[in-house]
């Protein structure tokens, strides 16, 4: 596989990567409403972009235009530990969005109800590009250790998926049972941007940088239009 073409923005610590990201978000979101009226941003979940989150609700304010969206989830309630949706709803508390522009994934009806409510819902409530997917102004992922990203995890089944969203059994990392967007609609986003630190992270994110294997669920997604924010220990391995 060839180089991808990421953009690479390296950073000291973590502190700075939560700082950029939540600009290059700001930024990103401006640039969208601009030029089509409306920002559709799909986020991450995990610890890592927490920090981003809250520093962006601070510039956002409640913002009409804005719509978030979700990589994935994982199949429990709104309310659980373990809810990317919470950890979000949290995040943005000072942004005072409504309710009605966080779209959650709703993991309580299980994996593959919950994967198919939320195909329906982008499908309605996103433009497609020509015969294609629902198109997202902005994906914000992580990489795992293994180059996961979002709920896609390396040799699943679910890499080869072509609809909006999926169903996961099994996943590697606790809770097994998720819902995730899939590899041709993480695709088409207009821009994706990696967030990852921390030296466990460098060699997926060597193996992202160079494009060179072609099954890592990160490197499925990457594209010329991707950027990656990343701190030094990340890019250790580099």
């Amino acid at each position: 596989m060839s180089d991808p073409g990421i953009k690479t923005h390296a950073v000291g610590d973590e502190a700075e990567a939560a700082r950029l990201a939540a600009g290059r978000l700001e930024e990103l979101i401006a640039e969208a409403i601009s030029l089509r009226g409306a920002a559709h941003v799909a986020l991450a979940g995990g610890a890592t972009p927490r920090a981003a989150y809250e520093l962006l609700a601070q510039r956002l304010g409640e913002h009409e235009f804005v719509e978030l969206w979700f990589g994935d989830e994982r199949a429990v309630g709104p309310d659980d530990s373990d809810s990317n949706y919470r950890m979000v709803r949290e995040a943005f508390s000072e942004a005072a969005l409504p309710e009605e522009r966080i779209h959650r994934i709703e993991g309580e009806l299980g994996a593959e109800e919950a994967a198919e409510s939320y195909s329906a819902l982008l499908t309605d409530r996103l433009p497609a590009g020509e015969g294609g997917p629902p198109v997202l102004d902005v994906a914000l992922l992580g990489v795992g250790e293994d180059g996961h990203t979002a709920s896609l995890f390396p040799g699943d089944a679910v890499l080869d998926a072509d609809g909006v969203c999926a169903a996961v059994h099994d996943a590697p990392k606790p809770p097994p049972d998720r819902v995730t967007l899939t590899v041709p609609v993480l695709r088409e986003a207009r821009r994706i941007l990696f967030l990852v630190t921390g030296a466990d992270k460098a060699e997926a994110v060597a193996t992202l940088l160079k494009g060179e294997d072609d099954e890592q669920p990160a490197t499925m997604v990457a594209g010329p239009q991707t950027e990656l924010i990343a701190d030094s220990e990340a890019l250790s391995a580099g």
